[in-house]
């Protein structure tokens, strides 16, 4: 019994000690990860503490004594306070039309059978390899024909159409697994099918629809390549925009430079901590479905 006492603690020794390892590895390559991350936010955040001139002379030094200059021209300069109207103007438009049309079409695709139903998957799973800018052009003239070029309008329509296809598949995917009996006592109770949707599915959906709604923000809101082209006019200038705009007009002024990215930056990460659990659950539970 002895030996195999010993060999057993052995054993044990070494799995401890190759956990031990790899833990260590793990917390070593994660850390570096959060430094190669957190460090250029701090940098940034940092630098817009300085005027210009020190930004250029001593960039990675500390702002210890911490100007707020370029915040007062971010404002009165640049106007920013317009440009973040505009952005949350057209992104909280994009969430609301992505969640109300996908949620319509996630609800006929998951709850109902019909011929060519397979069909419409594919095509859809087609359209999220079509990349952006092969779109432009069409889109474009449809704006300019329909006068909708420069509003509000021409970046909300196009970035709708864009974030629709995931949304819908990631909602169907959630929607699919509800139970059937909770439409049959919905039928005997008297419910018709939107009554269905709004007061069920809805609902019950609340989850998939926070973590869809949070995708489509965000990537409504770091749209630069959309904004550029379809909404170029100051009045309606999306704030990314705006970043691009400094570097072109403002290009010397790094201070104010570092202002506006940080100004940009730190209020989608603020909601980004509160809202980070719907994230995690909108990578499990909206799995798509076919």
């Amino acid at each position: 019994m002895e030996p195999t006492i010993v060999v057993e603690h052995k054993t044990q020794r070494v799995r401890k000690s190759r956990f031990s390892l790899s833990t260590t590895l793990m917390y070593v390559v994660l850390t570096a990860w959060s430094l190669t991350t957190i460090y250029p936010l701090f940098w940034i955040v940092n630098n817009s503490f300085k005027v210009s001139r020190d930004v250029m002379n001593n960039s990675f030094g500390i702002a210890w004594e911490p100007v707020l200059v370029n915040y007062q021209n971010a404002f009165d300069r640049i106007n920013i306070g317009r440009s973040y109207i505009n952005s949350l103007v057209m992104s909280f438009s994009t969430v609301f039309l992505v969640l109300l049309l996908g949620g319509l079409a996630a609800y006929v695709l998951s709850r109902f059978n019909f011929r060519g139903k397979r069909t419409i998957y594919s095509i859809l799973y087609a359209t999220l390899l079509i990349p952006a800018f092969a779109t432009v052009v069409p889109v474009y003239e449809l704006l300019i024909k329909t006068s909708l070029v420069n509003t509000y309008w021409g970046l909300i329509f196009p970035q709708t159409a864009g974030n629709l296809t995931f949304a819908t598949l990631v909602i169907a995917g959630y929607m699919a697994t509800i139970p059937k009996e909770l439409e049959e006592a919905a039928f005997m109770d008297g419910c018709n099918r939107w009554q269905m949707f709004v007061k069920i599915f809805v609902p019950i959906s609340q989850p998939v629809f926070a973590s869809a709604s949070i995708f489509v923000f965000m990537w409504s809101y770091n749209d630069l390549f959309s904004a550029l082209i379809f909404v170029n006019k100051e009045n309606v200038r999306p704030i990314v925009a705006l970043l691009n705009e400094i570097s072109s007009q403002y290009g010397t002024d790094f201070g104010l430079m570092a202002t506006a990215v940080s100004l940009t930056v730190i209020p989608v990460l603020i909601v980004y901590l509160f809202i980070s659990k719907y994230i995690q659950k909108g990578l499990t539970e909206g799995a798509v479905k076919g």
